[in-house]
C-alpha cells in the first residue's frame, strides 16, 4: 500500500473477492457481496476507487469497464492488520495475544497441535 493503511471491513470484503477470483469488474464484486452486505453497486465502485487510491488494486480497461485486480497480496494485509491488533490491544506483546486465544477457547484444542508443530519447525530454522 502506498500509505500504511488498515483496511476497514468492507475494504477487506472486496480484497478477498479480488483475492479469490484474481480479477474481476466493479458488478462482479457487487454480485459476490449483495447478499451479505446489500450495498448498492456504486457504493463498491467508490470503494474500489479508493482502494485504488490507496494503492491497494489496480484495473485495466475492457471497453468502458474496469476490470480491478488486487495490487498487494493478502498475507502483506494480514500481517499489517494484526501487527497493528497486536501493537494496539497487547502492547505489542504477541506471546500475550497467543495466550488470550489459548485461554479463552477461542483457539480449537485441535488446532494446538498443529501450532505445536509450526513452533518447533519455527525453533529449528532459528537453531533453538
Amino acid at each position: 500500500m502506498k500509505r500504511k493503511r488498515q483496511l476497514g471491513d468492507l475494504q477487506l470484503a472486496i480484497m478477498r473477492v479480488l483475492w479469490e477470483r484474481g480479477e474481476a469488474p466493479a458488478i462482479e464484486v457487487h454480485q459476490a457481496l449483495f447478499e451479505e452486505r446489500g450495498l448498492a453497486v456504486t457504493t463498491i465502485k467508490t470503494m474500489l476507487r479508493k482502494l485504488e487510491e490507496y494503492g491497494c488494486v489496480e484495473h485495466r480497461t475492457n471497453g468502458r469497464q474496469f476490470i480491478y485486480r488486487p495490487a498487494i497480496a493478502e498475507a502483506d494485509v494480514r500481517k499489517g492488520m494484526v501487527g497493528a491488533l497486536v501493537q494496539r490491544l497487547f502492547g505489542g506483546d504477541s506471546a500475550a495475544l497467543i495466550n488470550h486465544l489459548v485461554r479463552s477457547g477461542e483457539i480449537d484444542p485441535d488446532d494446538l497441535e498443529g501450532l505445536e508443530e509450526i513452533l518447533s519447525t519455527k525453533r529449528k530454522e532459528m537453531g533453538k
